[in-house]
């Protein structure tokens, strides 16, 4: 694990071997920085300590904790995000979630390694198949047709751990599998903070359609367009859209297309491309849409949704936040060591411990 981390640290400060070696108090060679990453040689106490300072990492982050590894990166990405970016990006997770496995071991909670098996079907053959499998969810979890309130709060309830982190730029999130030391594996979403809502919340439609659907039926529709499609579907369901707007509609206001993506907490574009998958818009109209008065929303949101209104005020992750406060409040975890997972000021901490003081 060192090695690996090692290795992680040094991609993440966009050095080579030969530059972090130059870097390093006391002096190591190259060759050393190599056998450390392939763990066939640990350095001692105060090259260690050099290496933190060099990496500006902590020595906990080095010599590791329970993440083991990250495994099956789905990368929610621009195409020019460099490997560095993408090694900043996995050093956060891991130093986020190592805080968020020792509070659920702190309290003694084991969650459910794979809380989707029973809902996860092997192959979907095509579009009306998908559209099935988002209402078969909906049924399980008992959501009704209503649009939902929170993405995050409803994953976060079903099993999946999501983590809300300031990325670098060109990195919008991840999905991926944990590998855990001697423990259960679980599963982790990460978003952007700086992503907008609208996004948010279809990007989290789409990592759970992944959990849920493990392939396309060869031939058949693709596997990110058929995410997307069960995203669609699980955000906007058919019935509560048609109540909304009425079947077969020859054409939309632009003004209804607003109320409806604020409606639903989703994209315009999102929005629009919904209206022709359930035939309330036709395809050509929807083409034409994408033609003219919709061609930029795909890359500038119209009206966006503002960052503490509506949908977004409550689109931001809280099960961590919930245990760590839960774990002072009976005592035990110290203040200093909820402060620092929390990432608060202990002046704050110790204030929301005992409340606000009369005057």
């Amino acid at each position: 694990m060192f090695g690996q981390r090692l290795r992680l640290a040094r991609k993440r400060a966009g050095l080579s071997m030969q530059a972090l070696a130059n870097h390093v108090t006391p002096s190591v060679s190259a060759q050393a920085i190599s056998k450390y990453e392939a763990d066939k040689m640990m350095p001692s106490s105060a090259v260690l300590v050099g290496l933190g300072k060099a990496l500006g990492v902590s020595l906990d982050f080095l010599l590791g904790g329970q993440v083991e590894a990250l495994e099956s990166i789905e990368w929610r990405k621009n195409s020019t995000a460099s490997a560095q970016e993408r090694a900043m990006a996995e050093a956060l997770v891991i130093e986020k979630l190592e805080d968020y496995l020792a509070i659920e071991d702190i309290i003694g909670l084991h969650p459910d390694e794979d809380p989707f098996k029973g809902l996860r079907v092997d192959q979907v053959a095509n579009e009306e198949a998908i559209d099935a499998k988002a209402r078969e969810v909906r049924k399980a979890w008992k959501l009704g047709i209503d649009p939902i309130p929170s993405m995050t709060a409803l994953l976060e309830d079903n099993g999946l751990k999501v983590i809300e982190a300031d990325l670098p730029e060109r990195i919008n999130g991840l999905a991926c599998h944990v590998e855990r030391v001697e423990s259960a594996s679980t599963e982790v979403i990460v978003v952007s903070r700086h992503t907008n809502v609208e996004r948010k919340r279809f990007n989290l439609a789409h990592e759970l359609a992944h959990r849920v659907i493990t392939a396309t039926a060869e031939g058949g529709l693709k596997k990110e367009p058929a995410m997307n499609r069960f995203a669609g579907a699980f955000l906007m369901p058919r019935e509560h859209l048609e109540a909304e707007t009425g079947r077969n509609r020859h054409g939309m206001t632009w003004i209804e297309i607003m109320r409806l993506k604020r409606n639903y907490g989703v994209s315009a574009a999102a929005m629009l491309v919904r209206l022709g998958q359930v035939g309330i818009l036709s395809k050509s109209s929807v083409e034409y849409g994408f033609k003219t008065y919709a061609r930029r929303w795909r890359y500038e949101e119209p009206q966006p949704i503002g960052a503490d209104e509506g949908f977004a005020a409550f689109e931001k992750p809280q099960r961590f936040e919930r245990l760590v406060w839960r774990a002072l409040g009976e005592e035990m975890i110290s203040p200093v060591r909820a402060s620092q997972m929390l990432g608060l000021p202990l002046s704050v901490v110790e204030r929301d411990i005992r409340g606000p003081r009369d005057h």
